[in-house]
C-alpha cells in the first residue's frame, strides 16, 4: 500500500502545506503566543517531521531527535483553545495546499493532528518528566493510524 507521504506528494507538497498553516498561525492572535516570530528553519522542520511520520524519509530524527521536539514544546503551556485553532488551521491548509482529499487520507490526516496536538500540550504544560507524554520518538502513522 502507497505511503501517506507518497499519497500526499512527498517533500513537495508537504512543504507546501507547512509554509500555508505556519503562515497561518503567524498571523494568528490566538496562535501568536506560540509563534511570536518566523523562525527560519521552522517550515523545514515541520516537513521533516510530518515527511517521517507519514513513511517519508527520517531527516527529522537524523537531523534533530525527537528530544528538540519536546524541548521546543516545553513551558509553551498550550491551551485547549490553542491546540484546536492549531488543528483547525492546519487542515484548512490541506485544500489550500492541494493535498488529497479522499476520506481516508483526510481521516488519517485528522487523527494524526488530533494526536499530535495532544501530545504537543501534554509536554507543554509538564512540570517534571513524569508528566511529559510518554511518547519518545517520531510516531509512524498509516492509513489505520499510529503504528508505534
Amino acid at each position: 500500500m502507497t505511503s501517506l507521504y507518497d499519497h500526499a506528494g512527498g517533500d513537495e507538497a508537504l512543504h507546501r502545506l507547512e509554509e500555508l498553516f505556519y503562515s497561518k498561525a503567524l498571523a494568528d492572535p490566538v496562535l501568536r503566543p506560540l509563534f511570536p516570530k518566523r523562525q527560519p528553519h521552522h517550515v523545514r522542520n515541520l516537513t521533516w517531521f510530518t515527511a517521517e511520520s507519514f513513511g517519508g524519509p527520517d531527516r527529522f530524527t537524523r537531523e534533530l531527535g525527537f528530544d528538540h521536539l519536546i524541548r521546543v514544546h516545553r513551558g509553551l503551556n498550550i491551551t485547549d483553545e490553542q491546540r484546536q485553532r492549531f488543528a483547525d488551521l492546519y487542515l484548512e491548509s490541506l485544500d489550500e495546499a492541494g493535498l488529497p482529499k479522499d476520506e481516508p487520507f483526510r481521516r488519517a490526516i485528522q487523527e494524526h493532528i488530533d494526536f499530535g496536538t495532544h501530545v504537543a500540550q501534554q509536554n507543554s504544560q509538564a512540570k517534571t518528566e513524569a508528566d511529559l507524554h510518554p511518547l519518545r520518538e517520531v510516531p509512524h502513522w498509516t492509513w489505520e493510524g499510529d503504528n508505534d
